[in-house]
């Protein structure tokens, strides 16, 4: 556990969304873009959005799905600089992602570029809305968003456009857990663990906070 007690809460987190030049980082794949919004006592308060340089092209594939050119990336800052900056964004915060194996891998391979590290653990909204949301057609966020009727600025596969919509489904799913468990403060811990508890056993583990 942090020692800053509250930091500890599901609802004081970072939501962050990497775009990418590929699937892996142990592929050779870097980060282009990252968006973050900060979240406090389940308030959005800051934001955090950078192109950045990865080194090389990226192909057309890539350009066409995010909207981001190689033209864009040749004047942006080279990813050392931007992981920097957003290491001491991230500061003492635990983290939550769409998918968050993906963005996890990118993170910690830009971080290790530049030799910086973070200290809080991370979610996954994914995980969390196949447990809670059983209903939805699918998991995908653009699915999700739809679905719960979530605020959108329409734009798909950029950073900061998916971690705000990434960062509203998470308040919407803390909403719906504490619905079930209204006297329970919600840990970032107990998120956790209740993103690993078998679909049958969701209701019977909320009956014991």
């Amino acid at each position: 556990m942090l020692a800053n007690g509250h930091m500890t809460l599901a609802n004081n987190v970072i939501v962050l969304d990497f775009e990418t030049t590929g699937l892996s980082p142990d592929n050779g794949d870097r980060a282009i873009e990252i968006g973050a919004v900060k979240i406090v006592n389940g308030e959005i308060v800051d934001t955090f959005q950078s192109l950045m340089n990865p080194g090389k092209k990226v192909n057309t594939f890539i350009e066409q799905y995010t909207g981001i050119s190689n033209s864009m990336l040749r004047e942006a800052p080279s990813c050392q600089v931007v992981m920097n900056q957003f290491a001491d964004f991230i500061g003492d915060f635990s983290l939550v992602a769409h998918n968050a194996s993906f963005d996890k891998k990118f993170l910690d391979a830009e971080l290790d570029y530049c030799q910086r590290d973070y200290k809080g653990q991370f979610a996954c909204s994914l995980l969390l809305s196949r447990r809670i949301s059983l209903d939805a057609p699918n998991h995908k966020l653009a699915t999700l968003v739809t679905y719960h009727q979530l605020p959108t600025e329409g734009l798909f596969h950029r950073a900061l456009a998916d971690a705000t919509m990434t960062a509203h489904l998470w308040l919407y799913q803390l909403a719906l857990i504490q619905q079930q468990a209204p006297h329970v403060e919600l840990t970032f811990d107990i998120i956790n663990r209740l993103s690993r508890v078998p679909k049958a056993k969701i209701n019977q583990y909320l009956a014991t906070l």
